[in-house]
């Protein structure tokens, strides 16, 4: 069966290598394409607050041993992987990296590296609970503006059964691309706001993780 990964990279080539080790077929359509930004960062933070393994690149070597706080166990791990010796995951959503960074509230600044446009509502609420939050942007996540015609014509014959979505702006960026014959797919979620997101799509039937995790995603499939 051919699978739909939507993600952008270098999620998406990692997800389709996980597939294909399951012996699926994945079939690659990064919905949003990232451009990097270069930031003034603060030197020495008590903190940095992370929701997206995409601002790993813009993390310097001096923060090697400074406490990461994350939304999710994989980018926990990818933080791990790169180098970061103190990573601590809310293996959840935004609510729960807020009710862990306000548990441990350690004394100083944090750093936000964020999306664009990205992570406004959680420095409002960190704010409002006593944080000092240096918020930054360090990426962009551009919609793709068009299907490849492989992937188009993979959709239009049926040939994909069911198809992957890690977040809510993917999700819009691939409804932009008004995909056909969605009716004979089943999107998989990573969460209940990226199922909303999918509402305005025709489908099988749309399946939101247990567990914002992609372990907890592909389980779907087995």
């Amino acid at each position: 069966m051919k699978v739909l990964v939507t993600r952008p990279e270098p999620g998406a080539s990692i997800t389709a290598a996980r597939l294909t080790g399951m012996g699926y077929e994945p079939v690659v359509a990064p919905c949003l394409a990232i451009s990097r930004y270069t930031a003034e960062l603060p030197k020495n933070p008590a903190a940095i607050i992370v929701t997206s393994s995409q601002v790993i690149p813009a993390l310097p070597e001096r923060y090697r041993n400074t406490a990461i706080f994350c939304v999710g166990d994989a980018t926990a791990g990818r933080l791990r992987s790169a180098g970061f010796n103190s990573v601590i995951s809310a293996s959840g959503d935004a609510k729960d990296l807020t009710a862990l960074i306000i548990a441990h509230r350690l004394p100083g600044s944090y750093l936000l590296a964020v999306g664009a446009r990205h992570g406004l509502a959680l420095a409002q609420q960190l704010r409002k609970a006593g944080f000092t939050i240096i918020r930054r942007t360090v990426y962009a996540a551009t919609p793709a503006r068009t299907l490849s015609p492989a992937v188009r014509a993979a959709l239009q014959d049926g040939a994909i059964g069911t198809a992957l979505f890690y977040s809510a702006e993917s999700a819009r960026a691939f409804i932009r691309l008004n995909p056909p014959n969605t009716g004979n797919i089943t999107a998989l979620a990573l969460s209940p706001a990226v199922a909303t997101a999918l509402n305005d799509l025709p489908w099988t039937r749309i399946r939101v993780a247990l567990a914002p995790t992609e372990a907890d995603l592909l389980a779907y499939l087995t």
